[in-house]
């Protein structure tokens, strides 16, 4: 058998582009999967063409409908909608030993009885031979080879005829031509002896009924490839183009892992992270288009190809992440903000309720704290100041108030007098304060450490003239007096 030709790595849709993620639903979905997921729906976005959702749930023991259900909740968080499925593959039973009985018959595959302890015996013989381990044909048919009698008590596996000279070779989209000898492949089982199909079986189907052009997956499948490339070929499919992406680590250049931190991208949310900056992180986790750093997904699909995919493992940088959640909390409309907020607030103790004064508007109080914060967590904790009893801290009272008292309570009381009538806006409440200031000879602090105490508790807060403002001209009044 001579060498194969490489498949081209043009990404030019000569064809409608049909892309797949294929997630096995044994745990939730990781950060690395959903980096595949955004990079095969935006080539077929790009392309006009169909990204399809295929649960490969083959694996019984570890395939679980909570993962399932996990890993649909993480698409549908990142707004990754699929045009065809959820297919799964244990709904396709039929499907694979149609094929498979199909193979028997023409001859690319066999039935083999050697016993699980047999094999490990082959193999075994070859690693002290200093060979590499693997099934040695016994079972396989040749021209004028004589099998050995089949065991009456055993039932067989179907294995797939594996050419035995030559090599598969293709144009890795990321990784570049990549040359596997076919000496270095055994004969693959297919099915197993209950009947129940393998995966690198059921994924070439899959790719082959489902009409995939491009498989971009992580570089942990780059050793499944040729065997896929191989059955393709034997069934006389045509043959998508693959891209193995280099795989996520961490910070200390190690695989990605819970030592790291959240690897669930639900786990996301639950931190205060958004959407659209979770996929703008990703995309830019082993892609880029010149030196942008922020874009939306519309401009992403525009952009993406795969041609500028990276040959080298990316790193995840929480900080990074956090910078740009900033960008899109900054961007965010307020009231969706107050939404994802709200329930975070009131887990802490806010009380909303407007019981005898009114509450600020918490979209409002937002829109002043957001600026700053990384993550809805952020906001909620600093908006916490507007929706609890202020509780100084007697010492601090004792500091800025009462140790002081004789040089800033006429003043303070003058404020409290101004804000009865004072127009209560912003720009209006900071003349105001600036008069007073002017009239008892005071600097700022002297005035808005004691007025930040006693309104909110706190000494650490937005410009006074601003929370001022949220809090409103009756509470503001109402927590003077017990001071004054």
């Amino acid at each position: 058998m001579t060498a194969a030709t490489p498949v081209s790595t043009s990404t030019s849709a000569l064809t409608p582009v049909r892309t797949r993620f294929a997630p096995s639903p044994t745990g939730y979905l990781h950060l690395g999967g959903a980096r595949t997921a955004l990079f095969s729906w935006a080539y077929a976005r790009h392309f006009g063409g169909t990204f399809i959702l295929r649960v490969e749930d083959t694996d019984l023991e570890r395939s679980t409908p909570e993962a399932v259900e996990a890993i649909i909740e993480g698409m549908q968080w990142l707004g990754l909608e699929h045009d065809e499925g959820p297919y799964f593959q244990m709904q396709r039973m039929d499907r694979y030993r149609e094929v498979i009985a199909k193979m028997l018959v023409d001859g690319t595959a066999y039935y083999c009885y050697s016993s699980p302890e047999e094999v490990e015996a082959m193999r075994e013989k070859m690693r002290a031979a200093g060979d590499k381990p693997r099934y040695d044909g016994t079972w396989r048919p040749e021209p004028g080879k004589t099998l050995p009698a089949v065991p009456a008590d055993r039932t067989p596996v179907v294995r797939f005829k594996n050419p035995l000279d030559g090599e598969v070779s293709w144009d890795d989209v990321v990784k570049g031509t990549i040359t596997i000898a076919n000496q270095e492949m055994d004969d693959l089982v297919i099915a197993r002896p209950d009947g129940t199909p393998t995966y690198n079986f059921c994924v070439v189907v899959d790719d082959w009924d489902m009409q995939i052009t491009h498989v971009i997956r992580g570089d942990d499948h780059v050793n499944n490839t040729p065997r896929q490339i191989n059955i393709l070929k034997a069934l006389g499919a045509t043959l998508p183009l693959y891209g193995h992406v280099p795989m996520i680590l961490g910070a200390d250049g190690e695989k990605l892992s819970k030592r790291h931190g959240a690897v669930s991208v639900m786990d996301y949310p639950a931190q205060g992270y958004l959407p659209e900056a979770m996929l703008n992180y990703l995309a830019r986790l082993g892609w880029s288009h010149g030196n942008e750093e922020v874009f939306s997904m519309a401009q992403f699909c525009e952009w993406f190809d795969l041609d500028h995919l990276s040959k080298s493992p990316a790193q995840f940088n929480p900080e990074k992440l956090a910078w740009v959640n900033n960008h899109y909390i900054k961007l965010a409309d307020n009231t969706r903000l107050a939404e994802l907020v709200r329930p975070l607030m009131e887990k802490a103790g806010a009380d909303f309720t407007s019981g005898s004064s009114p509450v600020p508007d918490l979209a409002k109080v937002i829109a002043l704290l957001k600026e700053r914060a990384n993550t809805t967590h952020e906001i909620a904790t600093a908006a916490m100041l507007f929706y609890r009893q202020p509780a100084p801290d007697a010492a601090l009272l004792e500091q800025h108030f009462n140790a002081v008292a004789d040089a800033i309570k006429p003043a303070l009381t003058d404020f409290a007098g101004r804000c009865q009538s004072v127009e209560w806006t912003k720009p209006a409440l900071a003349a105001m304060i600036k008069e007073v200031l002017a009239a008892h000879t005071l600097k700022m602090p002297q005035i808005a450490m004691p007025l930040r105490l006693m309104i909110t508790g706190q000494l650490q807060t937005p410009a006074i003239d601003m929370v001022l403002e949220l809090f409103g001209r009756e509470v503001v009044l109402e927590r003077l007096q017990k001071y004054l």
